[in-house]
């Protein structure tokens, strides 16, 4: 790479300070040209006046930093510039670099692309960096600091690490074939792809962990028609999110809202209540209110205390080890009698509210909390080991040591395609393009 490229790495529009970054080799000549003096010491912030080297119009007083490669974000040379927030500054000090010879904007993730391709960063390490960006909630952020430290990526190294060993385990033996072992694979080698291959399947078996918490857990509410759903999305989400009326069927499609639930992501679902249609517009409600429940991560089946001891028998269906069942209206019925396993609440005057967002929260904790184990966080990542996981079992079953030699080397590729390793090339262009302008 021997283009220099510039962004904005602080977000966009009218702030306090506003920070731009230039990676590559005319990094230093362009920082000296706007300060007009030698490149500061490095890794030590120094106040500068800013000027155009074009046409020497000053652009603003601020502080500038100089990184030297390869000790540096993307292990190239690295200015950054800290001026005042201002649009017309940050488009002025924009313009001064585009015209300096060899200089560009960043395309989304070319920093932390050039900081991959210099090996400054493993892929796991550079996608955590894009997750902590985006991350909107405490357990967001955990799990991406935990990924951008490298615990996802040194697993699934030891794991390669382990593979190559075994794969050269198995190409002596094929160049030694007077050393037979029976079975095809040698006797030092199955145990270690066996337990491989358990730790791996355990990995797989998280419930879809990691990438629930990125992309936020789904929490579904259905009941009868004027059970109060609508008012209980309302009262988890504190403010009027969904219409709320004695009509039965208010409700005719899926009403979202995006709550942080105690440091996790929920997007919470109103839905169509459950009865016999009376029109093919409710029907379609019906019909996607039920698919929502099957989708969902957790339910909230909500039930009418006017209705007790009896349960609306749609309703009572969806019970399971993934539904929350609740009572609602017990301001208007306070001598309901509210079956055990079930919690009673009023929508209408808040009464109960906080003890069922409390139990909410604590069963999205416990299926889908940071645990001490790194998560699987992208579907990449559980595709190549899904790979790696089938190509471990041929290597187990292979009659021959070439022919598991062979699987074996599968599997290391397929793990090395998570941290980028090997056969990265056309992954990049999808990986990085999602990143932000600026990192």
């Amino acid at each position: 790479m021997t283009d220099t490229v510039f962004a904005l790495a602080s977000a966009p529009g009218r702030g306090g300070v506003a920070v731009m970054r230039v990676s590559g080799p005319a990094a230093g000549g362009a920082l000296s040209a706007l300060t007009g003096r030698s490149l500061p010491p490095a890794r030590r912030a120094s106040l500068a006046r800013l000027r155009d080297p074009g046409t020497g119009d000053p652009i603003d007083t601020g502080i500038v930093l100089w990184f030297p490669g390869p000790a540096s974000f993307t292990g190239e040379d690295v200015a950054e510039i800290q001026v005042h927030g201002g649009r017309a500054v940050v488009a002025a000090l924009a313009e001064a670099l585009a015209a300096r010879p060899g200089l560009r904007p960043a395309e989304p993730g070319e920093f932390s692309r050039r900081a991959f391709e210099n090996g400054r960063l493993d892929l796991t390490e550079a996608e955590a960096i894009a997750d902590l960006v985006d991350a909107e909630t405490s357990a967001q952020r955990r799990q991406a600091l935990r990924q951008m430290d490298g615990a996802l990526g040194r697993l699934y190294e030891d794991w390669r690490g382990r593979l190559m060993r075994a794969l050269a385990h198995l190409e002596a033996e094929i160049d030694f074939p007077d050393e037979d072992l029976p079975g095809g694979v040698g006797a030092a080698v199955r145990p270690v792809l066996e337990a491989l291959a358990g730790e791996i399947a355990d990995h797989l078996d998280d419930g879809h962990r990691g990438e629930r918490l990125r992309d936020g857990i789904s929490v579904a509410i259905l009941g009868a028609p004027n059970a109060g759903k609508s008012s209980l999305l309302n009262a988890l989400a504190r403010r009027d999110a969904a219409i709320v009326s004695e009509t039965a069927g208010t409700t005719r499609d899926v009403i979202e809202v995006h709550l942080d639930l105690g440091g996790y992501p929920v997007v919470l679902a109103d839905t169509a209540g459950l009865r016999e249609a009376t029109d093919a517009v409710e029907t379609e409600g019906i019909r996607r209110a039920l698919a929502r429940a099957e989708a969902a991560d957790l339910r909230i089946a909500v039930f009418d205390a006017a209705a007790l001891p009896a349960l609306d028998a749609r309703t009572a269906a969806l019970l399971g080890g993934s539904t929350l069942a609740v009572v609602n209206k017990i301001d208007a019925h306070p001598g309901a009698v509210v079956p055990n396993g079930m919690m009673a609440l009023s929508a209408k005057t808040g009464a109960g509210v906080a003890a069922v967002m409390g139990r909410l929260e604590a069963l999205v904790a416990e299926r889908f909390g940071v645990g001490q184990a790194p998560a699987l966080t992208r579907a990449r990542h559980r595709a190549a080991l899904e790979d790696c996981r089938r190509a471990l079992a041929g290597a187990l079953e292979a009659p021959l040591p070439e022919l598991a030699a062979e699987d074996v080397r599968l599997a290391v590729r397929a793990l090395g395609r998570i941290t980028g390793r090997v056969d990265v090339e056309d992954l990049l262009d999808v990986i990085f393009r999602d990143f932000c302008i600026g990192k």
